[in-house]
């Protein structure tokens, strides 16, 4: 799943060579931290988190296909190689839990 957001995400952006995705096993599954460059953020998310979406949606039907769980996520900044700073599109999942649904 992993080259797949990444193919996708550097197929959209301006800054191709700044796109990074890194893979993170966890007891619920993997997660698929997305890091762009600042400029590309809005692109990555789209109006209304429409294109983070699709990119979850695609990453998660490949994934279901090999008996995984997987979930993607935006993160930026220093804090983002702690995996502390994720952003949370709207509509998503992780958007969802932060206004406390």
């Amino acid at each position: 799943m992993k080259p797949l957001v990444e193919w996708v995400t550097r197929a959209m952006v301006d800054h191709p060579e700044a796109v990074e995705v890194r893979e993170v096993e966890g007891p619920q599954g993997t997660l698929l931290e997305v890091r762009v460059s600042p400029d590309d953020l809005g692109k990555v998310i789209g109006r209304g988190g429409r294109v983070i979406k699709a990119i979850r949606t695609l990453a998660r039907a490949a994934a279901t296909r090999s008996g995984k769980r997987i979930m993607v996520e935006i993160v930026r900044g220093q804090e983002a190689q702690d995996g502390i700073d994720h952003v949370a599109a709207p509509g998503s999942d992780q958007d969802d839990r932060h206004r406390g649904l």
